[in-house]
């Protein structure tokens, strides 16, 4: 993932039963097609260089069977682990959080949603006969991502959309961080945050 454009976008497909987006960079080039695998125990999501689906870069494997305090290892095509991911289902009640592990299990980045309200009132408008449909076009959340300092790094954006959904990733910081961990784990944040808006 070296020299990415930012911002990137992740767009989710709507005519396919799979939840998978394709992501495009700035230039709106598509850099990777990102697949949940479905019928599988485990959470299980595949990056591919593109939807042709020939060639896999990575995989998040989760270690639970269900979603309570889950934790997702990052592995690149040859199987190196890159990082790990951990979702705390609890707190997300109220607001979503991933804390991010680096290749030594050492937590080192967090990433929150930025307004818990807007989780709230998605839920609530989106319960409204008819009308709830357009949820997506008014509540849309975002994600900070930061490091150990509280200092953000990456922030991501649903983007207002009807049946598609779209969210942005802006780089915050001018730093040489670790793009390659923290798209991967804001790509897994997106698949399990998807319903939000």
């Amino acid at each position: 993932m070296n020299d990415l454009k930012y911002p990137l976008h992740f767009q989710f497909r709507v005519t396919s039963f799979a939840n998978d987006f394709v992501a495009t960079d700035a230039n709106g080039q598509s850099i990777y097609y990102v697949r949940e695998k479905i019928f599988s125990w485990r959470d299980h999501i595949m990056v591919y260089r593109d939807s042709s689906k020939s060639e896999m870069l990575y995989e998040l494997i989760s270690n639970k069977l269900i979603d309570f305090q889950q934790t997702f290892t990052i592995k690149d095509s040859q199987g190196k682990v890159i990082g790990k991911a951990r979702r705390k289902t609890i707190k997300s009640l109220w607001r979503s959080t991933f804390n991010l592990m680096d290749a030594n299990d050492q937590h080192d980045h967090t990433i929150k949603e930025k307004n818990p309200w807007t989780k709230f009132w998605d839920g609530l408008f989106g319960e409204l006969p008819i009308i709830g449909m357009l949820s997506g076009y008014v509540f849309n959340p975002s994600y900070i991502l930061r490091n150990d300092l509280e200092e953000p790094m990456f922030e991501i954006r649903k983007e207002p959309s009807f049946f598609g959904r779209k969210f942005s990733v802006l780089k915050l910081t001018d730093k040489e961080v670790d793009d390659e961990r923290f798209v991967l784990s804001l790509m897994l944040m997106v698949l399990m945050e998807r319903s939000n808006g």
